[in-house]
């Protein structure tokens, strides 16, 4: 499992002309799976994700979770996080679950990311031609894979 975090002030998700998702002050997390992702990568990335001190404190130092903050969180589903680029210029996608393995592991991530987070967590929608908007906070970005838990 791949998973980009954004901190953002806010964001949303639209599909077809309507908005799905909507936050303020929080994460965007872009999720990818592949067919190597099991429940032991849900469990240690939502807990991670959920933990992660990347919030600044009242001296503006990154100290605080988005959990301390009380702050909100909007998974999508991306397949293109697990892009292969190595040859050509047309990205392969072939390393990205299919359908009837990704759905049912993205709602398993989606119901164990809200255990950790103690809230509902907002969703784009599997497999549809989204529009996702933010403001990306600081900015903080940051990229974390399962397989190479640095």
């Amino acid at each position: 499992m791949r998973a980009v975090l954004q901190r953002v002030s806010e964001a949303s998700v639209t599909i077809d002309g309507g908005k799905v998702a909507n936050i303020q002050k929080g994460l965007l997390v872009l999720v990818g799976i592949e067919d190597a992702s099991n429940q032991e990568d849900i469990d240690w990335l939502t807990s991670k994700i959920v933990n992660l001190r990347i919030f600044g404190d009242e001296n503006g130092v990154m100290n605080l979770s988005v959990k301390d903050i009380g702050g909100d969180i909007i998974v999508v589903s991306q397949f293109t996080l697990h892009a292969a680029t190595k040859k050509g210029n047309r990205p392969s996608y072939i390393k990205a679950s299919k359908a009837d393995y990704a759905i049912p592991m993205y709602d398993s991530f989606v119901k164990q990311m809200e255990l950790e987070l103690g809230k509902k967590v907002q969703t784009g929608q599997f497999g549809a031609d989204m529009k996702v908007a933010l403001i990306n906070d600081g900015p903080v970005t940051i990229i974390i894979d399962t397989k190479n838990k640095e």
